[in-house]
């Protein structure tokens, strides 16, 4: 048997005499931009760099094949070589491993931290706050740092050694990417780099140190406000869309006087100055202004847009710490529940906010137009694009829809219990209850539904609060009431109308007694009839009156509560009142005249009586002489007593 150590001496001194590409030093005028050269640049350079890495490989693999022969290591493992294999097979295949990890060994530069932080700006940051996403952004660094320095590693085994055609030699991923072949490297783009720099160097305006003052000067000014002052505005509490309005609109035409009177004057001022133009030839003049209106635009226009954004994250509904608060009313007009101010001139005056921020500052000339002096003036281009308005007033359509929606559900829920009152329910059922018979408790019953109803209405909350709006619920609540009792003033009317006609009739007959009670008799048989007829209204006429007296007393104090009388109505209830107690003296006046006419009768009869009596006795004495004159001597007597009488 060999010894296992020569042999592994054996094998390492052979890896040794291997052949290695030759050591090619860069070039001493690599760094001279001649035209000759530039043509491969790149591709020489990549070249220089394969074969500087070739090298860093060799020495470390050789500096790990002193540390192994000083320390005498014991031999690597021969891998599990097929019984087929020859022997010269088996030789490179362990070669190759060999120098594999010799090469992989060797030490390989950490990826850059400037990679790292390039890699890490391009994750958002709300995926980096937390705890756990700090140990989580560690442990992708560690990932990416490790998978860095294997493809590294791997880099250097294929570019250095040749894999023999062995096939358990195993080789982990795919294969390397091949430099670029066949390509033509011939144009001279040097040249045209060169000229095209230049072109830029005498046309770019932007390098001006004059637009480094521009631009200081408009930082200065704009980054850290905007057009609107817009803090604190929920503070102030519930306010009308109008005055929300007007407000910002003079607070945006203040602003932009305040921009035009700094800012503006100080940028005329700064071209004004000859030093500002000696640098400039008179034929790239207009494309120097051009360059400064672009610069003043853009800034205007972020200006402008900052301003917008701000406006727009007023209605973020997930911060809603600055969301305004707007007064809003739920008024009754014209039998109709309806929003003051509507939902569409809520949404109006929002989106016309916008509309007021992006007219401002669209009046500001031109330096050379102002310079100049011309007319018509020509203006900068200071119009918000269409896409960011698009979005701003998308955006607060949805925030102030979402934002009204609870609103919205609180009307319904007006219309959901109280639209019957409006849309003609409540007029029928009225009519229908008029036209059946009910008696005075049913009129009350459903009287008192009504107005229950309206306390109900009456103690629902006057103001409910949203996030964006105060919703004052007075008006409608009085509108309703009123409704409400105008329906039970209906029924009220109509019942108080019954009332006044049964009183009408109880006076009515309380005055057919007092007549026909102090109307005096002729005759004895009207005096029979009268005192009969007295005498019947005494015992169960009255009694039935009293009864319905009562019956009025109980529905007067109804109405008390509930209704307001005329004064003939006043008038008309105190004499029903009244009649039980001016009755009796009626009464009494009858029974006098009764009397009366009793004494009467009785002395004209005593005086009929009396006269008949004489009549009588005047007959009785006729008939006697007629007995007495009976005879013929008497006839001319008695025919004389014919003629003169008695």
């Amino acid at each position: 048997m060999s010894d296992p150590n020569k042999a592994t001496i054996t094998a390492e001194k052979e890896a040794l005499n291997l052949k290695l590409p030759p050591i090619v030093r860069p070039p001493e005028d690599i760094g001279v931009d001649t035209p000759a050269q530039s043509k491969l640049l790149n591709y020489r350079r990549s070249k220089e760099q394969q074969k500087t890495i070739n090298q860093l490989v060799i020495d470390g693999a050789k500096r790990s094949l002193d540390r192994t022969l000083d320390k005498r290591t014991p031999p690597i493992p021969e891998p599990d070589y097929p019984p087929t294999m020859t022997s010269e097979i088996k030789k490179k295949g362990f070669n190759y491993i060999y120098m594999k990890q010799c090469v992989e060994s060797s030490p390989i530069v950490p990826i850059q931290q400037e990679w790292l932080d390039h890699m890490l700006m391009l994750i958002p940051d709300s995926l980096k706050e937390g705890k756990e996403r700090e140990e989580l952004m560690k442990s992708l660094i560690n990932e990416v740092s490790n998978d860095f320095e294997k493809s590294m590693k791997r880099y250097l085994v294929r570019s250095v050694l040749v894999k023999p055609p062995v096939k358990w030699l195993e080789d982990e991923g795919g294969p390397l990417p091949k430099s670029p072949e066949g390509l033509d490297y011939s144009n001279p783009w040097h040249s045209s780099y060169m000229q095209t720099r230049n072109q830029i160097s005498a046309n770019l305006h932007i390098v001006h140190p004059t637009m480094k003052i521009l631009l200081d000067l408009g930082y200065t000014t704009f980054s850290n406000s905007v057009l609107l002052d817009l803090t604190g505005i929920r503070a102030k509490g519930p306010i009308d869309c109008e005055s929300l309005k007007n407000d910002l609109s003079i607070q945006a035409r203040k602003a932009e006087e305040k921009i035009m009177n700094t800012w503006y004057p100080k940028v005329i001022n700064l071209f004004t100055k000859k030093e500002t133009l000696e640098a400039i030839k008179p034929e790239k003049l207009d494309a120097f202004y051009n360059c400064v209106s672009t610069l003043m635009s853009n800034q205007l226009k972020d200006f402008l847009k900052r301003t917008v954004e701000v406006f727009v994250k007023l209605f973020d509904q997930e911060d809603q710490r600055g969301l305004p608060i707007f007064k809003m009313e739920l008024t009754f007009d014209d039998d109709k529940m309806e929003f003051y101010p509507t939902f569409q001139d809520l949404e109006d005056v929002v989106l016309g906010l916008v509309e007021r921020i992006t007219e401002a500052l669209q009046n500001v000339q031109t330096v050379p137009s102002w310079l100049s002096g011309t007319s018509p003036a020509v203006n900068l281009d200071t119009q918000l694009p269409e896409h960011v308005l698009q979005w701003a007033l998308t955006t607060l359509k949805f925030a102030v829809h979402h934002n009204l929606e609870g609103a919205r559900k609180h009307y319904e829920t007006y219309v959901e219990k109280y639209n019957w009152l409006l849309d003609g329910t409540a007029d029928e059922m009225i009519e229908t209850f008029q036209a059946e018979e009910h008696t005075f408790d049913e009129y009350t019953e459903f009287i008192g539904r009504f107005f229950s109803l309206a306390s109900e209405i009456m103690l629902l909350p006057q103001w409910v609060n949203y996030p964006m709006v105060r919703l004052d619920c007075e008006d409608l609540k009085i509108g309703l009431t009123n409704k409400v009792k105008t329906l039970a003033n209906i029924l009220l009317n109509d019942i108080a109308s019954k009332h006044r006609k049964e009183n009408e009739s109880i006076c009515s007959e309380f005055e057919a007694i007092k007549e026909h009670a102090l109307k005096a008799p002729e005759t004895t048989e009207e005096m029979m009839d009268l005192i009969s007829y007295v005498e019947k209204a005494r015992t169960t006429g009255i009694q039935e009156l009293v009864l319905q007296i009562k019956e009025s007393k109980r529905r007067m104090s109804y109405f008390l509560d509930v209704f307001l009388f005329s004064e003939e109505d006043l008038a008309l209830n105190s004499a029903i009142l009244m009649w039980p107690s001016k009755i009796n003296p009626i009464f009494d006046e009858n029974d006098e005249l009764i009397e009366n006419a009793k004494h009467k009768k009785e002395n004209e009869l005593i005086a009929k009586r009396e006269k008949l009596i004489l009549e009588i006795e005047k007959e009785s004495r006729r008939m006697e002489e007629f007995t007495e004159f009976a005879e013929l001597d008497h006839m001319q007597q008695v025919d004389g007593w014919r003629v003169f009488g008695p």
